[in-house]
């Protein structure tokens, strides 16, 4: 009886996934490995922030994903230290061997070391967090139609930290709630008083993208009567109040951390090969210094030609590395398999309805027509017709009414040992 290679993957992100169904149900043992049971669309966690969607809407099981595989098993555990001499992984719950291991376990929110930046202010990326901030902001509302003007001046602000796609759609998407939402639910108040603040380090918002694309996000943002502050580092937060670095104090109790990510790293590995906290890898994706083990996606640091200083932590790069890895993984020998280099499709936000930037290689646009390509590319990326179809609705639905009904403070309560 032949004896099937075993590939496990730490982490069902983009990258981990688009690797187990490209290894699905070919002649490898493919183990997933996530400390959630569910692959989550992260470009979208903005909107169930807003109540624009629910989180059902863009995550997916992953035994409903490989509910049909003969090859694929899935395992909802954390990993906690990779044993490399010994070819194994070292759980919470068990241990798990390997023939090759893969990790794919993405990045988590940069709060640069400030632990009580991290305790007190809301991150977003996972469902989780999105719906922290939604249980945060909707409460703080409930809160300023009893409270009203006696209430504490932080509730009439939300700050959002970091100008990158994140906070410009956080902040577009917050701002369009203010005009068109808040004032149907609350008849009886006047939200002029609220004010959507944008913190951003750099001079203009979007700072990655081009140069028109900077332009008109600004603009936008203007439009929407977002708070632009240009120039501003945040040096700390007390629960009450941000402090900038120039001396400026803003009142706040409702802060959203968007300014960077940092990879999730797994103790166990040479600690030489990390650069800025990701894994060190050749052009295969294989870690420095192991023979056995990849890292893909944003946990990868990877110089070409092209990207000397490393691949940009997108979507894109993750989906393309997770692919050319598995189909190299099924190639007979390794002298067949094929080096990565990412070509760069383009990039692009949305600041609201009707406004959104998109940069391709060789052509650039904003406005109704960009709106239109980011939402249509969205949607299919998405995994699932049901989960497609729900979006397109809710979508719609705003579209047409300038409203959601999907504004729900749902808080668990937890009662036994079995909840995470």
């Amino acid at each position: 009886m032949e004896t099937r290679e075993k590939i496990v993957i730490i982490g069902g992100g983009f990258a981990g996934l688009q690797l187990a169904k490209t290894l699905n149900n070919k002649r490898k043992k493919v183990i997933v490995i996530d400390k959630v049971n569910h692959h989550m669309f992260q470009p979208l966690f903005y909107q169930v922030a807003c109540g624009r969607i629910e989180p059902s809407n863009i995550s997916f099981p992953f035994r409903k994903i490989f509910q049909r595989s003969r090859n694929t098993q899935y395992r909802m555990i954390e990993v906690q230290k990779i044993l490399p001499d010994q070819n194994k992984i070292i759980t919470s719950e068990a241990e798990f061997s390997y023939d090759k291991l893969v990790i794919a376990t993405g990045c988590k929110t940069n709060f640069f070391g400030n632990s009580k930046m991290e305790s007190l202010t809301f991150g977003m990326k996972d469902t989780q967090e999105a719906i922290a901030i939604r249980n945060h902001v909707l409460l703080t509302f409930e809160k300023l139609i009893i409270q009203k003007r006696r209430s504490d001046d932080g509730n009439w602000n939300i700050v959002i930290v970091g100008s990158g796609p994140t906070g410009v759609e956080l902040a577009g998407a917050f701002a369009e709630m203010k005009k068109e939402i808040l004032p149907r639910d609350y008849p009886n108040m006047n939200f002029d008083n609220l004010n959507i603040i944008l913190v951003s380090s750099t001079d203009t918002p979007l700072n990655v993208m081009s140069e028109e694309a900077q332009k008109m996000s600004e603009k936008y943002l203007q439009e929407l009567g977002v708070d632009f502050m240009s120039g501003e580092r945040v040096v700390d937060y007390d629960g009450d109040r941000v402090f900038l670095e120039s001396g400026k104090e803003i009142p706040a109790n409702n802060v959203i951390w968007a300014a960077g990510v940092t990879g999730n790293v797994i103790e166990g590995l040479n600690p030489e090969i990390m650069v800025r906290n990701r894994y060190k890898t050749d052009r295969f994706n294989r870690v420095q210094g192991y023979s056995n083990i990849f890292a893909i996606g944003d946990i990868a640091y990877m110089e070409t030609p092209h990207y000397p200083q490393g691949h940009p932590q997108v979507a894109n790069v993750a989906i393309n590395q997770g692919k050319t890895l598995g189909k190299n993984f099924l190639k007979q020998s390794e002298n067949e398999w094929v080096e990565y280099e990412y070509k760069d499709q383009g990039s692009m936000a949305t600041i609201g309805k009707h406004r959104a930037v998109v940069d391709l290689p060789n052509f650039k646009f904003q406005g109704f027509l960009a709106w239109y390509f980011w939402m249509f590319l969205h949607l299919m990326l998405i995994l699932s017709v049901r989960n497609k179809l729900a979006v397109f609705f809710n979508w719609m639905w705003s579209y047409v009414n300038k409203d959601s009904s999907l504004r729900l403070i749902i808080i668990p309560n937890k009662k036994n040992n079995t909840e995470q």
